[in-house]
């Protein structure tokens, strides 16, 4: 009976859901999962089977909400890596011109190859030189079918292409079998170009000798022109990033980076504020409309670095669009017999020389931010005002996500420095299943952990000198509203004196002035009789609630008189032995 009894509960239940209404309001409530029927018990029994299968659409679980931060094609729970063999069509979409160019070198021979997205891949099917005992191959560029390429030939993790294709990532170093994936920040000073209102124009030129008086301008006019209304409202310094024209925003024909400019990469050069901001643009632009540096036309441009360092002493770079600005002080010590890293022919010994590179292009931002504070310290200094608290709290927060990219390098480096090699067998396949976990083939040489050490040293500096900028901007910020205080206590003391001395005046006027049928001190004197009650009566007044401030005076000027004749006297008996 109960077992009857059950098998009609569970026929009616699966009626009732089978007939539900479509516009009925959908659970909230979870639905725990079933486990699968077995395969004898789904062929013997109809309804059981009927049971245990959910339906084809679920109608009552929740969606949960995914906000782009990831990309477009990023979704909870999918395959993580990416496939170099197996792209999707976004990844396939990724596409730029990429300046590709090939250091192999010896200690007694260097050669540079240059190639771009159509000669690399013939290149890397060529078998290397024996000759040929370390190659660096440095990629200006992020672009699928130059990255497809090099993880092909030199069998990249899946893992690793991923980190490289997504364009934030945090500081680290990963360790496969046969290479190491680092990623670090790369921050530079950089130079932002002039607005239109301030670039001379033919027409505008004059010839030389010829004085051009400047035109009267009324009131009204500089009114218009400081509130941004009439005819010079286009010229004004639009925000970073933001274009005066009608057309789309093109960060990079705002920003000079002092390279070489020949190269069209299609990639955007991404400031500290749009590197750390949010989907809120609003914010980014605000923040670098009024950064500390944008008064000298500079901004600090940020972007991702990628490094490859494989087992077979090769070091493969992606840079995003400042590989000149690395790439042009390591081939001039590579092309002296004489340097250090030319004749270690040591590819860790490149990587160092990239991240010091790295650090170096950071050294201006530090002192550029060094100078703002300066500034603001002397504003700050000879008049004190609620209006520097704005510009002060933004260079805090820009001086903050500066040190959030400098100071995990350290760490960064320090993991290079602690790294043994493993030796590892067999060897694995492009994702690294059957390889042993943890272990690596890439060495780092001794005189490379010497070296970085001075790359830690550098870092270390540099985070502690944004330290003491960011302490020195809390102190200015405390210094301003502890200096209003003072002034505001100041007013309140002055107002504070003058009620206490006209006070009792105030009472002898009210006083006096009040209607009475027949007053004997105003009918049978003059007004000297008022004075002659008023001014012994202030000056009492005055002593009684003057007297603790007048007692602390005259205790600090006898301490003082002591201290003085003491240190007069120390003095004179010093000169006579």
């Amino acid at each position: 009976m109960p077992r009857r009894f059950g098998k009609q509960r569970a026929e009616l239940r699966h009626m009732e859901s089978s007939t539900r209404d479509v516009g009925d309001p959908p659970d909230l409530e979870a639905q725990s999962p079933k486990p699968p029927t077995p395969a004898h018990k789904a062929s013997g029994d109809s309804t059981s089977n009927d049971l245990t299968l959910r339906p084809a659409k679920r109608t009552r679980t929740a969606k949960a909400y995914q906000p782009k931060t990831r990309g477009r094609q990023w979704t909870p729970g999918q395959e993580p890596g990416i496939d170099p063999h197996n792209p999707s069509p976004a990844q396939i979409a990724l596409k730029a011109i990429c300046e590709i160019t090939v250091v192999e070198f010896s200690q007694s021979d260097m050669k540079m190859i240059y190639l771009d997205n159509s000669t690399l891949e013939e290149y890397l099917a060529k078998p290397r030189d024996e000759s040929v005992i370390c190659r660096w191959i440095n990629v200006n560029g992020i672009s699928w079918d130059v990255i497809s390429a090099i993880g092909k030939a030199k069998r990249l993790h899946r893992l690793a292409i991923e980190d490289m294709i997504n364009r934030k990532n945090r500081t680290k170093a990963d360790w496969y079998t046969d290479h190491t994936y680092i990623v670090l920040p790369l921050q530079k000073l950089v130079h932002t170009h002039l607005p239109t209102n301030e670039c001379s124009d033919s027409e505008n030129e004059t010839a030389p000798g010829v004085e051009v008086k400047p035109k009267k301008r009324g009131m009204m006019y500089n009114v218009r022109k400081m509130l941004g209304y009439g005819k010079h409202k286009k010229s004004r310094e639009a925000p970073f990033g933001e274009s005066n024209s009608d057309g789309p925003r093109d960060p990079v024909k705002r920003y000079d980076t002092g390279g070489s400019g020949t190269s069209e990469l299609s990639g955007r050069i991404r400031t500290l504020q749009q590197y750390h901001g949010g989907p809120n643009k609003e914010r980014t632009e605000f923040m670098e409309k009024y950064s500390a540096l944008a008064n000298k036309s500079l901004a600090v441009a940020v972007e991702q670095v990628s490094i490859f360092l494989s087992s077979d002493n090769t070091v493969v770079s992606f840079f995003e669009q400042s590989a000149d600005d690395v790439e042009t002080p390591i081939v001039s010590r590579l092309s002296s017999p004489e340097t250090v890293l030319r004749r270690s022919s040591d590819a860790s010994m490149i990587v160092q020389a990239i991240i010091d590179a790295i650090i170096d292009l950071a050294i201006p931002v530090a002192t550029a931010y060094q100078d703002a504070v300066d500034e603001l310290e002397l504003n700050v200094l000879t008049e004190p005002s609620i209006g520097n608290t704005r510009p002060l709290y933004i260079l805090t927060s820009e001086v903050s996500q500066f040190r959030s990219n400098i100071y995990p390098i350290i760490n960064l480096v320090n993991a290079l420095r602690d790294h043994k090699s493993e030796p590892t067998a067999p060897k694995h396949d492009s994702d690294g299943i059957t390889a042993k976990l943890g272990a690596s083939d890439v060495r780092i040489s001794i005189l490379t952990r010497t070296y970085l050490a001075d790359v830690e040293d550098h870092c270390t500096l540099i985070v502690e000198n944004v330290d003491q900028m960011r302490r020195a901007a809390d102190n200015m910020i405390d210094l301003i509203f502890n200096t209003i205080g003072a002034y505001q206590n100041e007013s309140m003391k002055q107002l504070t004196l003058v009620t206490i001395l006209f006070l009792p005046m105030s009472f002898l006027t009210g006083y006096f002035g009040m209607n009475f049928v027949y007053f004997d001190g105003v009918h049978n004197n003059s007004d000297v009789f008022f004075w002659e009650i008023a001014i012994p009566l202030v000056c009492v007044v005055v002593i009684w609630l003057m007297r603790d401030p007048v007692q602390r005076w005259m205790h600090k000027t006898k301490q003082r008189r002591g201290i003085k004749m003491s240190r007069k006297a120390r003095i004179a008996k010093e000169k006579s032995t």
